[in-house]
């Protein structure tokens, strides 16, 4: 997938759910895999001609991936929040099924990373896939139909958290990551 095509969908996205406002800042968690490096790369360039004016900043909540020089190279500002969710999950608590609680913990600390430098919204990662992914669970294992939202205010943060790539499928999502 090109650049250009990349762009056309999240600014479908952006502009059809009222994503993005003027004077927002809006934190990217990155984790180093193809969607979160999408997301950022889609909404760097966005920002160069979107009308309402918008920053980003990237943030990785510490698993050992390096993601510094692309956000060099993109020139947005990049922060590591250390933490000790490994030692938490593995030594104190001793978690044999771990993935819900660190996904839990690692949203805390992005969450609580973003509000430190300001910002007001949060960009997921969460493509075309994902979505459907997340209602055909629900509706097997929950036995309703529920799909997350494109745009969540979480309450107890004040934040906002958008999802710009969700009619990106995933299979352009790897083909953008192929091709830069």
């Amino acid at each position: 997938m090109k650049l250009q095509r990349l762009l056309s969908l999240i600014r479908q996205a952006v502009d059809q759910y009222e994503m993005i406002e003027e004077g927002d800042h809006i934190a990217i968690g990155i984790s180093g895999g193809k969607d979160s490096l999408t997301l950022l790369w889609g909404l760097a360039h966005l920002q160069k001609f979107y009308p309402k004016h918008f920053s980003l900043s990237a943030i990785t909540v510490d698993m050992g991936i390096d993601t510094m020089n692309l956000c060099q190279e993109i020139q947005v500002p990049y922060e590591i929040v250390p933490t000790e969710i490994g030692k938490i999950l593995f030594d104190i608590r001793k978690e044999t099924n771990p993935c819900s609680l660190c996904a839990k913990l690692r949203k805390g600390a992005l969450n609580n990373k973003a509000l430190e430098m300001g910002c007001n919204k949060i960009a997921y990662a969460h493509h075309k896939d994902d979505l459907i992914e997340t209602a055909m669970m629900s509706l097997l294992y929950e036995g309703r139909f529920y799909a997350f939202s494109p745009v969540t205010h979480l309450d107890r943060t004040d934040l906002t958290v958008i999802r710009p790539l969700m009619f990106v499928s995933e299979a352009d999502v790897k083909g953008f990551r192929n091709k830069y």
